[in-house]
């Protein structure tokens, strides 16, 4: 296949810090080109270059063997290079219309040539929907839609905004989908490809790779360190690539002997869900929680942790509770400030506080989680997504909090890190701290929980081994098939 894509030698630098050091990519008309690397190696930095969001200071990007510079976004897209990004960029209160045209509307004069809209958002949802043309339509709104009827409006955005789109770029598209949605964001995936466009994958689920990519590159330190083709490459292959290591062991789980209850939830209810939920979570344990998108599992832990209100059942917590929320850039983080006051702002030493005590107890949990960051200094948005993720959980460290409610503590995060949080949550539960998981990724809590509840439409069903679980019988418990 000819090439349409080629990078060569491509580096960024943002003062001091060395983003890219010498990035190498060729992709073909036509092909799923997956882009793979640990938090922090360039891929987020390299996708706002060919985005247009930020350009180059050294080497090559042609596109169909034509010199690739956008100067902007908008130039990008015009060029037929659009980006969907990890956290979508829809509004809520607009319809699918709206959404997929904002900023690009048709218009003479000033005023709005609505049918060729109409005809240019129906083409795209078209595309993105296939067979299940009609599931959504044009007229409704956003807001009302699941997690993954919105991840498919705003790829039908970039089709559409893209003229004659010739690169997609999707930024972890399945991070939070349920396994029904990620099926058919594959199906699209391929279908993308087969019409012609190039699309670059960036994922850190590495199992997802055989069912939609042709091809690999892999990224480590802002480099590219190898690519090749799918068929007949390895999961471990790509692991060692990645971290520049074997990782020898994903899941870690020392067997501990579970001490007394330390919280205790008989019937609660939310204000729409849970519809009902009673659990017990002792010392020394983890407890995790599977179902699907919009079953209540976030609502459930919202409402444990008071975010949300009670409107039935009973909650009895002995020890201090903290939470890591699934939303890390809405409500887990404060971006604008530094990794040292997004760890320690939640418990301080008093009214008075010395910058080199928090840098001092930043730098504790930086060594710690093994942040990647320039210092407790460095503002929270300047990094990559993973690691934002290791400062949400190097603040509850820095709390010694007694039960640990995760809501998808992994998202966003490579396979080295993952490891790493697998074994930070295996060493809490030996010093006799409770966790309760939230997790979409059925692997992740058959490898680390003691044992596993099903929650589904609103309702928590009742906790059984993990050893009595599997993928399949998770799943259909979460969708009523079982």
């Amino acid at each position: 296949m000819t090439a349409r894509l080629e990078i060569h030698g491509v580096t960024k630098a943002f003062g001091a810090t060395r983003a890219l050091g010498g990035v190498d990519l060729s992709a073909a008309r036509g092909e799923v080109h997956a882009v793979l690397g640990e938090n922090g190696a360039g891929k987020s930095t390299l996708m706002k270059l060919l985005g247009g969001a930020e350009a180059p200071d050294a080497g090559e990007i042609s596109l169909d063997g034509a010199p690739f510079h956008p100067r902007s976004p908008r130039e990008a897209r015009e060029l037929g290079v659009s980006v969907v990004y990890q956290e979508l960029s829809l509004c809520a209160h607009l319809t699918v219309e709206e959404n997929i045209l904002l900023g690009v509307e048709p218009a003479t004069a000033g005023v709005l040539r609505r049918a060729e809209g109409r005809t240019k958002v129906d083409a795209a949802l078209a595309k993105v929907l296939g067979d299940a043309h009609g599931r959504f339509g044009a007229t409704d709104l956003v807001g009302d839609l699941k997690s993954g009827d919105r991840q498919l409006v705003e790829i039908a955005r970039a089709l559409a905004q893209a003229e004659g789109c010739r690169v997609l770029i999707l930024d972890e598209p399945t991070s939070s989908l349920a396994a029904d949605d990620a099926t058919r964001l594959f199906e699209l995936v391929k279908r993308i490809a087969k019409d012609g466009t190039t699309v670059l994958y960036v994922t850190h689920f590495l199992e997802e790779l055989p069912r939609v990519a042709d091809r690999w590159t892999v990224m480590r330190d802002g480099i590219t360190v190898g690519s090749g083709d799918i068929e007949g490459t390895s999961a471990n292959d790509l692991v060692e690539k990645m971290a520049g290591r074997a990782i020898e062991q994903l899941f870690t789980r020392t067997k501990t002997t579970r001490g007394e209850a330390v919280l205790e939830v008989k019937d609660v209810a939310g204000a729409s869900k849970p519809e009902r939920a009673s659990l017990t979570l002792r010392r020394g344990e983890v407890l995790g929680i599977a179902g699907l998108v919009g079953a209540g599992r976030t609502e459930l832990l919202r409402l444990l942790f008071g975010l949300d209100p009670r409107r039935a059942g009973t909650i009895e917590a002995r020890g201090t509770m903290g939470l890591l929320s699934e939303d890390r850039k809405g409500e887990g983080l404060l971006l604008a400030r530094t990794v040292g006051e997004n760890v320690t702002l939640s418990k301080l030493p008093g009214f008075v506080v010395r910058p080199s005590w928090t840098r001092d107890a930043a730098e504790t949990r930086i060594r710690e989680l093994s942040i990647k960051c320039a210092g407790p200094d460095a503002r929270a948005f300047e990094l990559s997504g993973g690691n934002q993720q290791k400062v949400a959980l190097a603040r509850l460290l820095h709390e010694d909090v007694d039960i640990w409610l995760l809501d998808e503590p992994t998202r966003g995060i490579d396979v080295a890190s993952k490891a790493q949080i697998y074994r930070l949550i295996d060493e809490l539960a030996s010093r006799g701290k409770a966790l309760l998981v939230v997790s979409s990724h059925l692997p992740e809590l058959l490898g680390v929980c003691d044992r596993i509840c099903v929650m589904r439409r609103g309702l928590l069903g009742p906790a059984r081994p993990a050893g009595e679980w599997t993928e399949k019988a998770l799943l259909a418990e979460a969708s009523g098939a079982a």
